[in-house]
Order: C-alpha cells, then sequence, then structure tokens
C-alpha cells in the first residue's frame, strides 16, 4: 500500500521557517516528479513546488518563488520543502503528492499557520 507522510507543520510568526517532509513507504518514488501542493481554508488545492527524480529541475508557484525551496533524498525516500520569510496567506494543509499528483496517494497532510 502507497502511503506519503507529511510532517514538519506548526505555527510560526510571519517572518519565521519550516522544514516539511514527505516520506514515502510501499513504493519508490525515486523516478517520480514530486510536488507539494496546499489548501487553505475554503480555497482549492494549489501546486506549491515540484522537483524532477534527479532534482536537477525545480518549478515554483509565483507566490512562493525566492522564499520556499524543495528537495529531495532518494536514498531516503523523501521530500522536503523548505519555507522561509512565512507569510500569514501561506497558512494551509500542506501535501506532497506525485507530479501531476495521483488521486490515490493523497495523504492527511501537515498544518502549516502563520500568525501576523
Amino acid at each position: 500500500q502507497v502511503q506519503l507522510v507529511e510532517s514538519g507543520g506548526g505555527l510560526v510568526q510571519a517572518g519565521g521557517s519550516l522544514r516539511l517532509s514527505c516520506a514515502a513507504s510501499g513504493r519508490t518514488f525515486t523516478r517520480y516528479t514530486m510536488g507539494w501542493f496546499r489548501q487553505a481554508p475554503g480555497k482549492e488545492r494549489e501546486f506549491v513546488a515540484g522537483i524532477t527524480w534527479s532534482g536537477g529541475f525545480t518549478n515554483y508557484a509565483d507566490s512562493v518563488k525566492g522564499r520556499f525551496t524543495i528537495s529531495r533524498d532518494n536514498a531516503k525516500n523523501t521530500v522536503y520543502l523548505q519555507m522561509n520569510s512565512l507569510k500569514p496567506e501561506d497558512t494551509a494543509v500542506y501535501y506532497c503528492n506525485t507530479n501531476p499528483p495521483n488521486a490515490d496517494y493523497w495523504g492527511q497532510g501537515t498544518q502549516v499557520t502563520v500568525s501576523s
């Protein structure tokens, strides 16, 4: 059974930083492009960042460009999202998945709350 488990969320003040992790089990995702997505209350889930299987190419939503960094450790089957200079509008539940996402792989996500 495939499972993606996100962790690292929490409550942080505006301007602060958090590092999210996504651990994959049940299969290896080392050959997959992976992504981070988020869903704020009352809004659609949106793309945040993506990374190719080798880590050689990354892309970001305009709203997080220059503040967030996606990375991966294929030996650990884990994807990370370093979030700096956080803003209240970054408040959301953050999820990882393949990119484009597979409906069967959505996990519980991790809550990020940024206070002003």
